[in-house]
């Protein structure tokens, strides 16, 4: 098993005062050694207030992100991914770019044995656009909830 102490040595946001960056492109994603290395487990996260701007009009929209993932060697650290994904905040980009590029940003950093990221957005001109991506197939041996996020349905 991998000392604590060594997993935490380069990170360099967690445990202080680290500002929102300004876009995704200046946000840095940081990854922990997997302590559990060689254990298949699925990790996940929910970012019920996930905000970035319409490319066309610059009016804000919302919507409730779900990531899942299967490690392999790397955990991402969740205060990094949570200043990554404020970063949207001040980004204008359509919900499907938006979606997909956290993925593959993650995808990227981490390579885990499987990923899939779920973006359920609130309505823009009346739709609401849900988008779904994912690396592949899970694996069999792990148990992988349901992401159980309604589609929207207004005050119905």
């Amino acid at each position: 098993m991998t000392d604590k102490k060594d997993i935490y040595a380069n990170l360099t946001q967690l445990g202080g005062d680290t500002k929102l960056p300004n876009s995704p492109e200046e946000a840095v994603l940081e990854k922990v050694p997997n302590p559990q290395e060689g254990v298949q487990y699925c990790v996940r996260f929910t970012a019920p207030e996930f905000t970035s701007l319409c490319p066309m009009t610059g009016q804000p929209d919302f919507a409730h992100l779900v990531i899942d993932y299967v490690p392999s060697d790397w955990l991402v650290e969740s205060k990094s991914l949570k200043l990554f994904l404020g970063s949207f905040r001040n980004h204008g980009a359509f919900h499907e770019d938006c979606t997909v590029s956290i993925g593959r940003r993650l995808v990227e950093l981490l390579d885990p044995e499987w990923l899939r990221i779920g973006g359920y957005w609130y309505p823009r001109g009346g739709i609401p656009i849900d988008v779904f991506w994912q690396t592949g197939e899970a694996p069999k041996s792990v148990w992988i909830p349901s992401q159980d996020v309604p589609t929207y349905r207004g005050r119905g």
